[in-house]
């Protein structure tokens, strides 16, 4: 499925871009070729006599800039620019870097020529008001293909971020494997394994509970839901291999792989810290009071990816019948689904405030100082265990920190890929697109229009949905139901599509059979449950 959804987003990027783009020159959108009235404002009296080539401002009115961009400022503007005099033409070279007195329809015009963000153009100067102002005409350099340049653009940048991302997690990936290799050599993975078989045999039945699969994923799973994104990925990663060596069809996802994926993109996670972070910097009351409302979405989120994933594996039996199948368990199902949506409902809803024996402030708390203390307590039990089993553990740190290396550079193609693919779809256009045909559904639910954005964004990039979320709050506010809604979306949510690239890549998994499909009902199911618990505490 990752071959036709890559597909499609390069597709609707690039389409979208160029249609814009075709669009805007039927249109004269940039008004190539057209002049612009406008005030000169020189720094000295008679300069445009004496030097060939200065400083000074060019001043233009909100109106006339409104009308001739069809384009609305409130303010009139005065731009710094140089000047040089052109003896052939009669005319005035004009260039300036954009600032922050520039409007942003020029920003936007100075981004297409790169990172410079300047422009140039052409100024004839008309008749003389005083010593020191000249009206004049503007003419700016021509703009064409503005969203092609920035589909250019963003594919050569995703494609160094991916490279960045997958280097980056080198010196992560070999610590991590180095104390889990620490681990497994003392026995500690395994003990833990057991620890949890009841619920590991129902999630991987087709894993062995004394395998090193079930460590690694039972370590990944704990360090999402503390946060510690630095160490749940290279558990992940190791995850994946390990039961890559499960795998009879090299190159295809197992059932275990898929599951495991979905309960990752679900992002069950007890402090959203980012989405947190950013509700402080807007200058929230209450930076904290998503937590509640991001663990019902993600557990909304992981209850229906682990439901999902169930029901799509069985279609992959044949001769499977799944009204049968459906018979067999639907108590199993009903219980699982209930408990779990009972249990989340009372421990982490708003309402849980009233109940006298949890106090809410003491459990926040607790948790962001098991949060902080769990990594240096993780590396001191695994090494002081190994230590006193008499293992080597120096040797065994060693031999488990150099897969690390590899791991990074093997997933680089995959995030390359699906980076640059999200990238262009985001810079084409095509995400305004997709918001506006999904608008009239959403709105039957009561999703507003603002938040659709960071909704949609939120499966595909990470730091996409960051910046999407931070814009909504400034301009609605931290504390407003839209602000409250994006915040607790994106707590309640993962990068579907990274993780998916992220993990498939680091053991060349190219059928992904099921696990897309799994991991946006999952998406869908987060994004439902916030709005239901947000509206229900806050609408």
């Amino acid at each position: 499925m990752l071959n036709y959804i890559w597909l499609a987003l390069l597709l609707l990027g690039i389409g979208t871009a160029l249609s814009l783009d075709i669009v805007d020159q039927v249109n004269n959108k940039y008004k190539n070729g057209k002049t612009m009235q406008c005030e000169l404002i020189l720094d000295k009296a008679d300069e445009l006599k004496s030097q060939k080539q200065f400083s000074a401002k060019i001043k233009v009115l909100a109106d006339t800039f409104s009308k001739f961009y069809d384009y609305k400022i409130n303010d009139d503007f005065q731009q710094s620019c140089r000047l040089t005099y052109d003896s052939k033409t009669k005319k005035y070279a004009v260039y300036f870097t954009v600032d922050n007195a520039t409007p942003n329809f020029w920003k936007q015009m100075a981004k297409v020529n790169g990172k410079e963000e300047d422009l140039s153009g052409e100024l004839a100067v008309q008749e003389k008001i005083d010593s020191l102002k000249y009206t004049a005409a503007l003419r700016l350099e021509d703009i064409s293909f503005v969203k092609m340049k920035e589909v250019t653009n963003a594919a050569i940048d995703y494609a160094k971020t991916a490279v960045n991302i997958a280097l980056g997690l080198i010196g992560i990936m070999a610590l991590w494997l180095g104390i889990m290799k620490i681990g497994e050599e003392a026995g500690l993975i395994k003990k833990l394994s057991n620890a949890v078989r009841p619920v590991t045999k129902f999630l991987f039945p087709d894993v062995p509970h004394d395998h090193p699969a079930i460590g690694s994923m039972l370590m990944n799973i704990s360090a999402n839901m503390l946060g510690l994104g630095n160490a749940a990925t290279p558990f992940g990663l190791k995850a994946m291999e390990d039961l890559d060596t499960l795998n009879p069809n090299k190159g295809e996802a197992t059932n275990a792989m898929c599951t495991f994926l979905v309960i990752n993109t679900a992002g069950l996670t007890l402090i959203p810290a980012t989405a947190i972070a950013v509700r402080a910097a807007a200058g929230s009351s209450d930076p904290a009071i998503i937590i509640g409302t991001s663990f019902f979405g993600a557990s909304c989120a992981t209850i229906t990816g682990i439901i999902s994933a169930k029901i799509l594996e069985k279609f992959y039996i044949p001769n499977f019948s799944f009204i049968n199948w459906f018979k067999r368990n639907v108590k199993l199902i009903i219980t699982f689904a209930g408990v779990i949506f009972v249990l989340t409902a009372l421990v982490i809803t708003h309402s849980f405030s009233s109940i006298t024996f949890l106090n809410v402030d003491f459990v926040k708390r607790f948790i962001q100082l098991f949060s902080v203390i769990a990594i240096p307590a993780i590396i001191i039990v695994f090494v002081v265990y190994a230590a006193v089993k008499k293992v080597k553990i120096y040797e065994s740190f060693v031999e488990g920190a150099k897969e690390g290396f590899n791991v990074a550079v093997r997933i680089i193609p995959y995030l390359v890929a699906m980076l640059i693919a999200i990238g262009i779809f985001r810079a084409g256009g095509a995400m305004d697109f997709l918001v506006a045909a999904i608008s009239p559904i959403t709105n039957l639910i009561g999703m507003p229009a603002e938040a659709l954005p960071m909704a949609l964004m939120r499966p595909l990039s990470g730091s996409g949905s960051l910046g999407v979320m931070t814009e909504i709050i400034s301009v609605h506010g931290p504390d407003s139901f839209i602000g409250i809604l994006v915040s607790t979306i994106m707590g309640s949510t993962e990068t579907t599509f990274y993780v998916l690239a992220l993990y498939f890549g680091s053991v060349n998994i190219k059928k992904t059979r099921h696990a897309v499909a799994a991991g946006l009902l999952a998406d869908a199911a987060g994004i439902l449950g916030a709005l239901f618990i947000v509206k229900l505490l806050f609408g």
